[in-house]
């Protein structure tokens, strides 16, 4: 209990200067161009940074000022495109090598394919199974590289990430045999780096754990299931846990900032910085770099056109669609992946964040800054699971779908398209602009890591020391613990405000206590600090354990600007139901409208929500959160530009 009071005094002490301060503290950065000489004191001193319960990261102004006070002859080292999970895990790379770093992203962090995924932290199963069948080394090699990024993004990140147990079902014997030799294979393969052993379960076994699944499929009687792990995350917790840690790193990085035009040099056309617009204010800088870093994932070609008009594309871009469907289509803590479908294609149910993930889809597709889920394309998800389930699909049942873009990339110098791959790709096809596209989310870091590496090349760069991302907790990871939310459920109590404006106590119930846990780590206990001592205890939408004190946290610590930014990435409502996002809106618009200072007439806007609200439940949901956030875009001029690109998130 020493530790626990320990931290409880650090939180109290923070939480009494936040308020001092407006929740505007200013770190100095961790690693600078004066430290490099330190070494592994450096190191070790960035570490306790990122560790400390009571750090805080700069204010969103004070990070807009450093990208503002980079000239030209005092440039940053790096200047990073993409506020993705590679674009954030580069601005991490270099600022922990003691480099000065800037970081801008159009939207928000993970707004983009980065918060749009499968949720997987995979190995590569399949990489395995072409290696095998067509004796490719090459193959392999992802897959021993996936399954060492795989280890390291789960145990950097322990709260956000876990292992997953996936049920691949067999109606032959043949197909027992087959994926029973093929994921022993899988875990020999991973070694040190196994999560957990694969196993066969008879087919009675396996409905008593997967219980909607279908005895029969293709006309043939289940033989049983072989399960194997892989990992699972919250992603887009993820992405801005990367885009914090980074800052408490010394990187100044800016969410709703756009690049408009590169600056090259006049003599070289070397390009040496950007210029940038803030889309919240709609003032315009200078940001000067030694070199850029390319990191807009499926946009990254129109960067390299802005640098160089006649730049062949690289990136062939292909749709992959979501469905979000009640818990009960799948059990809590086992997924069911099949990897052929009688069209050939790969179907899973996922059970992710209280309800069931589906999909997925894989086809061309145009690069557009709002991709939609199209009508087939969610039928076609419906129609593939119905196989292989004992219970009746309906569409009705959809509680929401998304599309993302997957950046396949083409290496720009390679003489013909066969390199098309889910490999990442590192190229400097402009001078001073180094472009890294392509790959997964699992192999973020070492793509971070091959970035930097390119740029330090490019830029004749003096890090201070060698990459340490291999071995980073990222912010609220270090020192926690499953366990951590009994200390949360017994030592707070959620303070709500009834409707007649009373104060009551509530308990802080398990689920809550978990949701804080896994979604924050060790700061979970700022959030309820937070949710007792300042009346934020309420939740958000009905059946969800998002809680108003996430807002106010989020805006002081997050960098969250918009209504969206809460909804969508900081939590997942728009993710996991449109119909609970929208009235949630009003509430996280009213939290927000104060923790930002909103005038009066954004005020007038978040009172008015309710009412709008009502008449949306008459209208479809995916349509109702669409007209919801138009709405939200067009009144509010503070977060117009984030609540219009994610308006059709999920139309």
């Amino acid at each position: 209990m020493s530790a626990t009071a320990t931290r409880l005094r650090r939180l109290a002490t923070a939480a009494v200067a936040v308020t001092a301060c407006g929740g505007a503290i200013l770190l100095t950065p961790s690693v600078s161009s004066n430290d490099r000489a330190s070494g592994h004191a450096t190191v070790e001193s960035l570490r306790r940074t990122i560790s400390d319960p009571s750090a805080f990261v700069p204010s969103r102004a004070a990070q807009e000022s450093a990208l503002i006070g980079s000239k030209s002859d005092n440039p940053l080292d790096i200047l990073v495109v993409g506020g993705g999970a590679t674009g954030c895990g580069v601005a991490l790379d270099a600022a922990t090598r003691g480099l000065r770093v800037g970081l801008v992203e159009r939207e928000d962090f993970s707004s983009g394919t980065s918060s749009r995924s499968t949720k997987l932290i995979h190995g590569g199963v399949r990489y395995l199974e072409k290696a095998v069948f067509n004796l490719d080394y090459g193959q392999l090699k992802l897959v021993f590289h996936a399954l060492e990024e795989r280890k390291q993004v789960i145990e950097n990140a322990p709260h956000l990430c876990h292992a997953l147990p996936c049920m691949t079902p067999c109606f032959d014997w043949f197909e027992v045999v087959y994926y029973w030799a093929g994921l022993k294979m899988y875990d020999l393969v991973a070694g040190r780096r196994l999560l957990h052993l694969s196993r066969y379960y008879s087919a009675q076994e396996s409905i008593e754990l997967f219980p909607t699944l279908a005895k029969r499929g293709n006309n043939k009687s289940l033989r049983g299931t072989v399960v194997y792990y892989d990992g699972q995350m919250n992603d887009s917790r993820l992405n801005v846990g990367l885009a914090c840690t980074a800052a408490l790193a010394g990187a100044a990085v800016l969410n709703h900032a756009e690049v408009v035009s590169f600056i090259k040099d006049k003599d070289t056309q070397r390009v040496i910085g950007a210029r940038i617009r803030d889309n919240l204010s709609g003032q315009e800088f200078d940001a000067y770099a030694k070199v850029v870093v390319n990191a807009a994932g499926p946009f990254c070609d129109s960067l390299r056109k802005m640098a160089n008009e006649d730049a062949l594309s690289m990136i062939c871009p292909s749709s992959g669609v979501h469905v979000v469907l009640p818990d009960y289509y799948s059990p809590e803590g086992m997924g069911l992946i099949v990897p052929k479908t009688k069209d050939g294609r790969v179907v899973f149910m996922l059970p992710w964040l209280g309800r069931t993930i589906a999909g997925t889809t894989d086809s061309s597709t145009s690069i557009t800054p709002l991709p939609e889920p199209h009508e087939d394309e969610i039928q076609f998800i419906l129609d593939a699971i119905c196989d292989y389930l004992n219970v009746k699909v309906r569409r009705t049942d959809v509680l929401s779908a998304w599309s993302g873009i997957r950046p396949l990339a083409v290496d720009p110098n390679a003489k013909s398209t066969e390199s098309i791959s889910r490999d990442h790709v590192v190229c400097e096809d402009y001078p001073g602009l180094v472009t890294i596209t392509g790959g997964k989310w699992t192999t973020y870091r070492s793509m971070a890591e091959d970035a930097v590496n390119a740029a330090i090349k490019s830029g004749k760069l003096s890090p201070s020391n060698e990459c340490i991302t291999s071995n980073l907790r990222l912010i609220g990871g270090d020192g926690w613990e499953p366990s951590l939310f009994t200390v949360l459920a017994q030592q707070y109590v959620r303070m709500k405000k009834s409707h007649g404006g009373k104060v009551v106590p509530g308990v802080m119930d398990a689920a809550a206590a978990k949701h804080l846990s896994h979604a924050y780590g060790t700061l979970a206990e700022r959030v309820a600090t937070i949710a007792q001592n300042e009346n934020l205890g309420k939740r958000l939408a009905h059946g969800y354990p998002y809680l108003e004190a996430e807002v106010a946290y989020c805006a002081r610590n997050e960098y969250c600007e918009s209504a969206v930014d809460f909804i969508a990435r900081r939590s997942r409502l728009a993710f996991l139901e449109t119909d609970a996002a929208s009235h949630a809106l009003p509430r996280v618009i009213e939290i927000l409208a104060t923790e930002h200072k909103w005038d009066n007439l954004q005020r007038m806007h978040s009172s008015m929500m309710g009412s709008i609200s009502s008449v949306l439940k008459a209208i479809s949901n995916f349509k109702a959160l669409f007209i919801f956030l138009y709405i939200q875009a067009h009144t509010s001029s503070s977060v117009s530009r984030a609540s219009e690109t994610e308006s059709r998130l999920i139309s």
